[in-house]
């Protein structure tokens, strides 16, 4: 995916090797951006209160690090301005610590989640 090339430029010029996409995480972050859209929310924790950590852990990815949500862009280049242009955003994109990333996007209403684990 786009936003994946676009984090590890990003991570590149900051010293930061690269992150690889992994499936587990791929399939957290499209369900939780199905979820909001689906459920017309916009939270990093779900209505029933479900965090980031729990949906990670229960698509089956042991080791969660971070997420990054955001809304209304509708191309990889404006959600990684948007991402990048927010401390807390940037913070996770930038962390070397973090190994792995999934990415998901719901094109109704334009959700956006990055899940990175290590």
């Amino acid at each position: 995916m786009q936003v994946v090339g676009l984090v590890n430029d990003e991570r590149s010029k900051a010293g930061c090797g690269p992150v690889a996409e992994e499936p587990h995480l791929d399939r957290a972050a499209q369900g939780h951006s199905d979820d909001m859209s689906a459920r017309d929310y916009f939270s990093h924790d779900t209505p029933e209160g479900d965090d980031f950590a729990d949906r990670i852990t229960e698509a089956g990815y042991p080791r969660p690090g971070a997420e990054n949500i955001a809304k209304g862009a509708s191309s990889a280049e404006q959600v990684m301005q948007m991402w990048m242009n927010s401390s807390g955003h940037r913070d996770n994109i930038l962390n070397c610590s973090l190994k792995k990333i999934g990415v998901g996007v719901a094109t109704s209403g334009w959700y956006w989640t990055q899940d990175f684990g290590y």
